[in-house]
C-alpha cells in the first residue's frame, strides 16, 4: 500500500516568479504566489513548484560520463502539443534556449532546452 502521493517538482531558482511565468505560459498552467513559495498549477492536476535559491547554479548540459562541471541532476519531459518548430518558437520567445535541437532527422523524438534559470527539459512526442 502507497504511503504517499506525488504532490510536486520543485526547480531551485534565483527568480521563483519569473521562472514559474515561463513554465505557465509555456504549459498553460496558473500560477500561484503564496509568499513563501510559487507554484503553477497545470491542467492536469500536476504541480510544478520554484525555490529561492541566491546562489543557484544551473546544471551542466549534457553530462555524460567523463564531463567536467556538475551533472544535470533531473531535467523535464514535456509531452509537445504542436511542432517542434513551433515549440521551438515558444521557448525561445518566453526566455529559455535551445541546448540541442538535432532530432536526428526525426529518429529521436526529443529536442533539449533549458528554461531562463538554466535547467534543462527535452520537449517531444514520448
Amino acid at each position: 500500500m502507497a504511503v504517499a502521493e506525488f504532490y510536486s517538482t520543485v526547480l531551485d531558482t534565483t527568480d521563483p516568479k519569473g521562472l514559474a511565468a515561463f513554465y505557465a505560459d509555456l504549459l498553460g498552467g496558473t500560477v500561484d504566489d503564496s509568499g513563501e513559495w510559487v507554484a503553477v498549477q497545470l491542467p492536469g492536476g500536476q504541480r510544478l513548484g520554484f525555490q529561492h535559491v541566491e546562489a543557484h547554479e544551473p546544471p551542466v548540459w549534457p553530462h555524460w560520463p567523463g564531463a567536467e562541471g556538475d551533472p544535470q541532476q533531473s531535467h523535464l519531459d514535456l509531452k509537445l502539443t504542436g511542432t517542434h518548430e513551433e515549440a521551438e518558437q515558444r521557448v525561445r520567445s518566453l526566455g529559455g534556449r535551445v541546448l540541442d535541437a538535432d532530432d536526428d532527422g526525426g529518429k529521436r523524438p526529443f529536442r533539449v532546452y533549458a528554461d531562463p534559470a538554466g535547467h534543462p527539459f527535452c520537449l517531444g512526442r514520448f
